[in-house]
């Protein structure tokens, strides 16, 4: 059922790339959604519907999960391949990594970050999770070493629907945990690197208002810092995006209407 979505999704969102069609170009920006750690694409599901349905062509991009740089390099390169404005979307760790991804590219009209790391030069997602309390994250992690000496890190499947998805039906926060893809140790805990996107590009952040894994306040830091427009979601749990998709899709419908000419 998953393939099959996403393979509807990349045929409604070809005409987004430059192989697709050579006609009219869209009327709406494109939109493309970054995922975080212990997490994958599927999880976009809800808000992908709903930006199609209002006209938006929609990106699910790839996120390795392997390393802030790498990972942004990749993602550098699918908006490379987009033409026309774009409104880039990330959630958690993926705030981190459209952080980078979008220095220099002038179709990046707003960034829209999702109960996301918002690190300036210098900063690691590790570093940022623990400048205020209330984090469950250290805690909650199942790691996994691997033959090259990384270790790959999963939310315990014991804890994911508690601390990772607690506004989410229990038979729906399993299915998550079962789907979720690790992020290396590394990538949590490398620094960015050079000067960030939202520095010149417009921002805006949903801050998920019982998050267990960014706490709201650690939220509302990075978000103030970089100058975002915010909206606070009371209640909602880092999955706030699944939890909430109404509200996820109003906030990047307004980045796109406010920014993208």
């Amino acid at each position: 059922m998953v393939v099959a979505a996403s393979m509807s999704l990349f045929a409604v969102t070809a005409a987004a790339h430059p192989g697709g069609h050579h006609g009219h170009p869209a009327k709406k920006p494109t939109v493309v959604l970054v995922h975080g750690a212990f997490a994958d694409s599927s999880g976009f599901e809800a808000v992908s519907r709903r930006l199609l349905a209002g006209g938006y062509p929609v990106v699910a991009a790839p996120n390795p999960l392997r390393g802030v740089s790498s990972d942004a390099a990749q993602v550098k390169a699918l908006l490379a391949s987009i033409e026309g404005p774009v409104v880039l979307v990330g959630h958690s760790y993926g705030g981190a990594v459209i952080s980078s991804a979008a220095t220099g590219n002038e179709n990046v009209k707003a960034l829209v970050y999702v109960a996301a790391f918002v690190p300036d030069e210098g900063e690691s997602v590790e570093q940022l999770v623990g400048k205020f309390p209330g984090s469950t994250v250290g805690e909650s992690l199942k790691p996994v070493p691997l033959s090259d000496g990384l270790v790959d890190l999963y939310i315990n499947p014991a804890v994911f629907h508690e601390r990772f998805a607690a506004d989410l039906p229990a038979k729906d926060a399993a299915l998550y945990a079962i789907s979720q893809r690790p992020a290396t140790n590394a990538a949590l805990g490398e620094p960015a690197a050079g000067t960030q996107a939202w520095h010149s590009i417009p921002s805006y952040y949903l801050i998920s208002g019982a998050d267990k894994i960014i706490p709201p306040a650690a939220q509302e830091f990075m978000a103030e810092r970089a100058g975002s427009t915010v909206q606070t979601v009371r209640g909602a749990s880092h999955m706030v995006f699944v939890s909430r998709p109404d509200t996820t899709v109003s906030l990047i419908d307004r980045a796109a209407r406010e920014t993208a000419r």
